[in-house]
């Protein structure tokens, strides 16, 4: 159409712009990891030490022999 004078002086950006698009992906996507990560050990910090500790006897962690000795390790003093 232009005889190649001019006409697609537009298309040297698409090089660049390609590789901004992928940076901007890629750091979307770390962004996204970070906060779903952040939210989970938040949901952790969120327990006092005996819930944690009864989870893990639930889950079988640790028997009940540990359970009752951590327990009273966390217990305060009377």
């Amino acid at each position: 159409m232009f005889n190649g004078m001019g006409g697609g002086w537009g298309m040297g950006f698409g090089g660049p712009l390609m590789i901004l698009f992928w940076i901007a992906v890629i750091a979307g996507v770390v962004v996204l990891v970070k906060f779903v990560l952040d939210q989970s050990s938040r949901s952790a910090r969120d327990k006092s030490p005996l819930q944690i500790l009864q989870e893990r006897y639930a889950r079988g962690e640790i028997n009940r022999e540990e359970y009752e000795q951590k327990r009273r390790d966390l217990e305060p003093p009377t």
